[in-house]
């Protein structure tokens, strides 16, 4: 779990909040989906449904709280996408 918050950490380019990371999930190269367990199913179902259908890897993380801190955001995220570099 820790180096799934790493890597999103230390990821360049990277979108949060369900609405950038569906945006970015049907027009980016991306790399991992990072979901939050404690996100509402039927907001983050949809983006892992389709994260599946392209072959991006998924993980899932217990906090929003923390995903949201590893993202450099004072709030919580459900959802993370860890893009390629351009």
């Amino acid at each position: 779990m820790l180096d799934v918050y790493q890597q999103v950490r230390t990821a360049s380019h990277k979108v949060a909040g369900i609405r950038q990371v569906q945006r970015a999930l049907n027009r980016d190269s991306a790399i991992l989906l990072v979901v939050a367990e404690d996100a509402e199913a039927r907001l983050t179902a949809p983006l892992v449904q389709l994260a599946e259908k392209r072959r991006i890897a998924v993980q899932r993380v217990p906090s929003m709280r923390q995903l949201g801190r590893a993202c450099r955001l004072e709030v919580g995220t459900a959802a993370c996408l860890i893009l390629q570099k351009s």
